[in-house]
């Protein structure tokens, strides 16, 4: 096994630029058929970059993310803060619906151009299920994605190495679909997908939205009308066919028909009006909308042409403190592993405990905890850890570690008699502060004598 190289900041950025702006054909070839991503993991691969520890960190933190993926409810918006030092991807776990189509945006905010690679996954069903890559972002940072199945994704956020920058990331959902019905919206849908029909000898395959009689039904999408009938339980039907979705539309109860077989629509042409016509006879008028896919049968409608009240949440934390650290001020607190009381508790952290803030969402913050797991926790639970709670005098020699581990690296050591600014603790250690302003952490194994 060859043994990680080490390599300086500097020289590693040299080497990406000559990986990236290099005439010289690799044996990767023009990287054809892959995402932004692959083609940067190819290019640190052909530096031999992998082989360094940032290299080697960069390409683990991608894997990790996919596993390690915090679950958000949509529409959600966080703002953070990449470290150009620290290696790091994000993940996000949401569910979403087959008719969806999830829409994912980035902004940036970075002296230099910096790179970030947003990819969309279908979230492992089984431990032994891998992540299946569907789509990644444009050079705009901006990606949108039509849901084929309903299951749970997993968005990937990932700059490049050695760039530092914010981010405010908004992943939201919107209907595939046009509405069928002219003025009327989601919310006049009043009849929804499954219901028992016929003393439940059957189940209703579709919505119904109720408008006035005469009211304008709407072509949904661009497609070719493929038959203008009648039948007894539908009435004056219509059936559109979306090709490019390999599905079929159908208009029912309808009052009147107003095209012709093999016409071509587009979306928001009027192609009927509402009736109560076939066995709709008996109630008010209203469109029965129906979607079937091709060889699969009936699906529901509803999330074609749902759109959500929701409004991204503001983002109410002070961001001036993103990439700072906090400590607990009560006398415990709940971290959670959702921005949301109704999240389940991932741990109960006792006053005083160092968290580092990586990013915020709505009146929650994104926190590092010492043991390097991400999760949420409000943020009227923290304050600045730039207060001593106390001051205290090394008793022995003492080594102050990067991280709360006592195989973490040293960056610097203390010398017995040494005075530090305690910042908070963590089981066995102590987060201080140095008369150099260096921060980093200590084992209480050392004897320290309060001042």
């Amino acid at each position: 096994m060859k043994a990680k190289q080490q390599f300086s900041p500097f020289f590693l950025f040299l080497a990406l630029l000559v990986a990236g702006c290099s005439g010289k054909q690799t044996l990767r070839g023009v990287f054809k058929n892959q995402t932004p991503y692959e083609q940067y993991a190819a290019k640190l691969k052909d530096a031999k970059l992998d082989e360094t520890a940032l290299g080697q960190d960069w390409l683990q933190a991608g894997t990790q993310a996919l596993q390690d993926s915090i679950t958000v409810s949509l529409p959600f918006r966080e703002t953070g803060y990449f470290a150009a030092d620290v290696p790091k991807a994000l993940g996000y776990r949401f569910d979403a619906r087959r008719g969806e189509r999830i829409v994912v945006n980035l902004e940036m905010k970075a002296r230099e151009q910096l790179q970030v690679f947003i990819d969309l996954f279908t979230a492992p069903l089984t431990q032994s299920d891998q992540p299946a890559h569907l789509a990644a972002a444009d050079s705009s940072h901006t990606l949108a994605y039509e849901v084929e199945e309903d299951q749970p994704h997993i968005l990937r956020l990932q700059p490049e190495l050695l760039r530092s920058g914010q981010y405010t990331l908004t992943i939201q959902t919107e209907p595939t679909l046009a509405f069928p019905v002219e003025g009327k919206s989601s919310r006049h849908i009043t009849s929804s997908w499954g219901a028992a029909r016929d003393g439940g000898r059957r189940s209703h395959e579709g919505i119904d939205i109720f408008a006035r009689r005469g009211t304008p039904v709407l072509a949904a999408t661009a497609g070719l009308v493929s038959r203008v009938h009648t039948t007894p339980r539908g009435g004056k039907v219509i059936w559109l066919t979306d090709l490019n979705r390999r599905q079929s539309l159908y208009y029912a109860h309808l009052d009147s028909q107003l095209v012709t077989e093999g016409q071509r629509v587009q979306p928001g042409d009027t192609i009927g009006l509402v009736g109560n016509t076939g066995n709709a006879i008996g109630t008010g008028p209203h469109l029965h909308f129906g979607i079937y896919r091709f060889g699969r049968g009936p699906t529901d409608p509803h999330p074609y042409v749902y759109r959500p009240r929701a409004t991204l949440p503001a983002i109410k934390v002070d961001v001036a403190k993103l990439g700072t650290w906090v400590r607990v001020t009560p006398k415990a607190a709940n971290v959670r592993l959702q921005p949301s009381t109704k999240s389940p508790v991932y741990r109960r952290l006792p006053r005083h405990t160092p968290l580092h803030i990586t990013g915020g969402t709505s009146a929650w913050y994104r926190v590092a905890l010492p043991s390097g797991r991400e999760a949420y926790i409000a943020a009227s639970l923290v304050e600045a850890a730039s207060r001593p709670v106390k001051y205290e005098q090394l008793a022995a020699d003492a080594a102050l570690l990067e991280a709360a581990h006592p195989l973490a690296p040293a960056k610097e050591h203390l010398r017995a008699g040494s005075s530090v600014a305690v910042l908070g603790s963590y089981n066995s250690f102590r987060f201080v502060r140095n008369v150099a302003g260096q921060t980093g952490w200590i084992q209480t194994k050392p004897t320290l004598s309060a001042r």
